[in-house]
């Protein structure tokens, strides 16, 4: 896949939840016109001829599919005698994932998988729509790769938060520079507020890549990508656990 390509994902991914959002918290003229705005541009992309477009014929198919569900969606909010046709929960189904796919390899190059398994909070419970945005910053807390989200997470239970969802790095590992970190920022909805906040904050060091089982420490929020500031959000024993898969050709 393009670098092209993986943008235009990220791009839609990001509006489809900004939609979806909007409509979940009864803002519905948002989420109209967030949902039509994304339904031309994917309307576009599948209509473009095949030269033109960074899809196959069958992506632009499920692309099209996807902006008809948007249109749906968007038709049954402005009637209220309609609204039940096409449910939000309907639409959430087909959330395109904002996560993007493994690199290709290269001769002597290594590539990273990150599973996110879980992450131990005290209310847990209590978060609404949590996920976790992945990025891998330098020492001056400058993006290296693209910025990623997880889908919501898979279920809560007691003091943990459920992804299992793979995280692949942009970036050859070699490739990375000295002192970069990659972070992973907890983030919920606070429907008193009305916005999605960073709860907490994670980050793991060039050496400490490596396979298999690893568990870091949550700090408090803000995020500080230059590491200056660190404060631990507990004392108690909570943590992100992650699994790493090394990929060298």
């Amino acid at each position: 896949m393009s670098e092209a390509a993986r943008s235009l994902l990220q791009r839609w991914g990001a509006s489809f939840r900004k939609g979806t959002d909007f409509d979940s918290w009864g803002q519905l003229v948002e989420a109209i016109d967030e949902y039509q705005i994304l339904a031309r541009h994917l309307q576009k992309e599948a209509q473009s001829q095949h030269n033109n477009s960074e899809f196959t014929e069958d992506q632009k198919k499920t692309i099209a599919k996807i902006a008809t569900c948007l249109e749906l969606r968007s038709a049954a909010l402005q009637s209220n005698q309609s609204q039940d046709e096409f449910k939000l929960e309907d639409l959430k189904k087909l959330e395109p994932s904002t996560l993007l796919p493994r690199l290709p390899s290269e001769p002597g190059m290594t590539l990273l998988t990150i599973n996110i398994e879980k992450i131990g909070l005290k209310d847990a419970g209590q978060c609404i729509d949590p996920y976790i945005t992945v990025s891998v910053k330098d020492l001056n807390g400058i993006d290296l790769t693209p910025v990623q989200d997880t889908p919501v997470a898979l279920r809560k239970e007691d003091t943990y938060v459920h992804f299992n969802v793979d995280i692949e790095i942009q970036k050859h590992v070699e490739k990375l520079t000295k002192g970069a970190a990659i972070f992973f920022e907890f983030k919920h909805y606070k429907p008193k507020k009305r916005f999605t906040s960073t709860k907490c904050f994670a980050f793991m060091e060039m050496d400490e890549i490596k396979a298999g089982a690893i568990v870091i420490e949550l700090y408090k929020k803000p995020t500080d990508f230059k590491r200056k500031k660190l404060q631990l959000l507990t004392k108690k024993p909570l943590y992100l656990h992650l699994h790493q898969t090394l990929h060298k050709e």
